[in-house]
């Protein structure tokens, strides 16, 4: 600490010495700039005023020829010759540049108008006082919000400084409650220029369990020191697609899924080439399982086989079994079929959504047919609302509510009220189209406005047994 006082105190006066020798060169070069404007002023009316004089000189020497012709004419004898030198006296007179000369100065000697005055500016350089450090901001948790993925921190300073400029806010994600930790995998998210002691971050999508806040104000020389970091809970459903669930001819790329037609003959033949015995490997044996990311959470199918058949279906990864959670997908609008909900995990590899006791979906179907309906159980209710392309899904495990809205304008489309007995994986199928998940969704206000005003239980959504 003392190295580093001598360190900043030597560099902090060589700051200061900068910045007057700055204010030196600046008041130096308008001292010249304006040396010179007089100097020039100067010159021009120097010019003007010398040719003035020489003006007056010649008519001088013109008059005083004039004078020597009138002497001439008062001494002449002859009076009838004197009428004519008269008229010449009177013409030349009118002739004469002396006649026209003004004698009133062109230019003005008052230079007033080049002066300058620096006192209001010698006042301010003499109340010039050093800024302070600003004090480290305290952040108010009571008036801190996280909702609809978005964190509203509101802090305070602990003295009034009317010095302060802006504020500069940093955060980052985490999975560890508690004081943040001096090293984290994710880096500090930095928001700088913030004018009020409180600001929104928005669109956040919270992947991990926690985020870190720091603060510090600043004035126009210097930043204090940060507040003392603080960490806010962000609980939102998170999860992956289980690639090892899904039927052979769908692409998973961790949230996404596109069909491939060729899916299954590709693996096929790939099974083939690696037996050597000319027939098709079992789908647990085939290639196209991969190795699950270590980053996933275990199967929710307990090792069991992918789907099958005519089954184009794909799980989660994450189990749910309690609470609420929200999650949105966006679906291909040229998809063939398509199909969102839950399933236990124990859905059979053959079993297709919405044709068992086993999972609920909202499912579009675009082929020969267009339809919109709600399906569980084998049986299906047709949905008078329009298709929307992206799909919000709300679960409530405890309450027994499976509820999808169209996730731009929250309109509720359906509601599913059963008695979960097992815990659900989230569910996908699609044919001959694409989707994409998004998580780390929290529950929507609205959506939870919706479900406590008993939206559930309109004529719309009416239960499937």
């Amino acid at each position: 600490m003392l190295l580093n006082v001598e360190a900043n105190s030597a560099k902090v006066q060589e700051d200061l010495e900068a910045e007057f020798q700055s204010l030196f060169s600046l008041l130096e070069e308008l001292k010249e700039g304006m040396l010179m404007k007089i100097k020039q002023d100067r010159a021009s009316r120097t010019y003007e005023l010398q040719n003035q004089l020489a003006a007056c000189t010649r008519a001088l020497e013109s008059s005083e020829e004039l004078l020597e012709t009138a002497n001439q004419t008062l001494q002449a004898t002859d009076s009838e010759d004197f009428p004519q030198a008269a008229k010449q006296i009177k013409d030349s007179v009118t002739m004469a540049p002396a006649f026209r000369l003004s004698l009133k100065a062109k230019v003005s000697d008052n230079m007033s108008h080049l002066m300058v005055d620096f006192a209001q500016e010698r006042r301010m350089l003499q109340a010039l006082k050093f800024l302070p450090v600003p004090s480290a901001p305290v952040i108010d948790l009571a008036e801190s919000l996280v909702a609809d993925n978005c964190v509203t921190l509101v802090w305070r300073m602990p003295d009034e400084d009317s010095k302060i400029d802006h504020y500069v806010l940093e955060y980052r994600r985490t999975n560890f409650e508690g004081p943040p930790r001096l090293k984290e995998d994710h880096p500090w998210m930095v928001v700088e220029g913030i004018r009020q002691t409180e600001y929104t971050l928005t669109s956040l999508k919270f992947d991990m369990k926690y985020m870190n806040f720091r603060v510090k104000a600043c004035n126009k020389a210097v930043a204090g020191e940060f507040s003392e970091p603080v960490t806010l809970e962000t609980p939102a459903f998170m999860y992956r697609l289980d690639a090892s669930t899904s039927h052979q001819n769908l692409r998973v790329d961790d949230l996404s899924v596109e069909w491939d037609a060729m899916g299954g003959k590709v693996q096929d033949i790939k099974a083939r080439e690696k037996d050597g015995k000319g027939r098709t490997a079992s789908p647990v044996n085939s290639p196209a399982r991969g190795t699950p990311s270590p980053k996933r959470m275990p199967s929710g199918r307990g090792g069991r086989d992918r789907f099958t058949a005519e089954s184009y279906t794909v799980l989660g990864d994450t189990l749910i079994d309690g609470g609420e959670h929200y999650w949105e997908v966006r679906y291909e609008p040229d998809s063939k079929a398509f199909g969102v909900g839950v399933a236990y995990r124990s859905l059979g590899r053959f079993e297709q959504l919405g044709k068992t006791a086993a999972s609920w979906c909202l499912h579009i179907n675009n082929w020969l047919q267009v339809s919109f309906t709600a399906k569980h159980a084998n049986k299906a209710k047709v949905l008078d609302a329009p298709v929307p392309d992206c799909l919000g899904v709300h679960c409530d495990f405890h309450q027994g509510l499976l509820s999808f809205y169209n996730a731009r304008t929250k309109q509720l489309l359906h509601t599913f009220k059963a008695k979960f007995t097992q815990p659900l994986l989230p569910a996908f199928t699609v044919w001959c189209g694409s989707f994409q998940v998004t998580t780390g969704l929290q529950v929507p206000s609205s959506v939870r406005c919706l479900q406590k005003r008993g939206s559930a239980t309109s004529s719309s959504n009416t239960s499937l047994t």
